[in-house]
């Protein structure tokens, strides 16, 4: 698998201890972290490393997720690799109960995201909250290559979360509605104007594909930690 996605980055050349290798780039005995509990360097060990796309999501400091993805070639988006990647995405989103996730965050840098709003998630916010943040359910979308065009340029501000700095939320201002034009999972041309909600979902998928982050965006006086109250119990 490793050496398939390596392929897919062609004619991307990623040098030693950079994004593009198969194998987490972070290591665990960086100045100033903790050293790795000895039964995991046991595992380590014993075990070969994990290889992207991982079942977890990288974290903020991960290489990966600072870097802007490539393309992939139309031709690949029915292969074995493509179509894992894919599952892949869809499964660790239902896992976790977000509602985006993009390739870099399970450490492929390909232009992939996917994104599904399900009742039962728009049911768990209270009407005036899906009133004030414009929340409809959407199916399941899936998007390679996608391009975005701003349709509406309003800027609408509310708290934004990622699972890639898992905790903490901040208010980041977004366009209100969004064009994306891409292919999806069967290698067909998809588009999707989307609005409100489903737009702030879109353009934080976008950003990821470009490297970028909620938090380079945010209203920096809002950042918090999600759980500061009951760390102070």
């Amino acid at each position: 698998m490793a050496s398939g996605w390596l392929g897919l980055l062609r004619p991307w050349k990623p040098g030693p201890g950079c994004w593009g290798l198969p194998t987490r780039c972070c290591s665990s005995s960086r100045l100033g972290e903790r050293p790795r509990p000895y039964w995991k360097s046991l595992r380590r060990k014993v075990l070969q490393p994990p290889s992207p796309p991982y079942s977890k999501v990288c974290q903020v400091g991960d290489p990966v997720l600072r870097s802007a993805a490539a393309a992939v070639e139309p031709w690949r988006v029915t292969g074995a690799e493509v179509q894992a990647l894919i599952r892949k995405l869809v499964r660790v989103m239902r896992k976790e109960d977000c509602v985006g996730l993009s390739a870099p965050q399970l450490g492929v840098p390909l232009q992939v995201f996917v994104a599904e709003f399900t009742k039962r998630q728009w049911q768990d916010n209270a009407p005036g909250l899906r009133e004030a943040k414009q929340m409809a359910p959407f199916p399941l979308r899936v998007f390679v290559n996608p391009t975005m065009r701003v349709v509406e340029s309003r800027l609408v501000t509310f708290p934004e979360g990622c699972m890639s700095i898992c905790g903490f939320s901040a208010c980041v201002p977004r366009y209100q509605a969004v064009h994306i034009l891409g292919l999806n999972e069967a290698g067909e041309v998809t588009s999707w104007q989307a609005s409100g909600w489903a737009a702030r979902i879109v353009q934080h998928e976008m950003d990821h594909l470009q490297g970028i982050m909620y938090i380079d965006k945010m209203e920096s006086r809002t950042f918090v930690n999600r759980l500061w109250e009951e760390v102070n119990d």
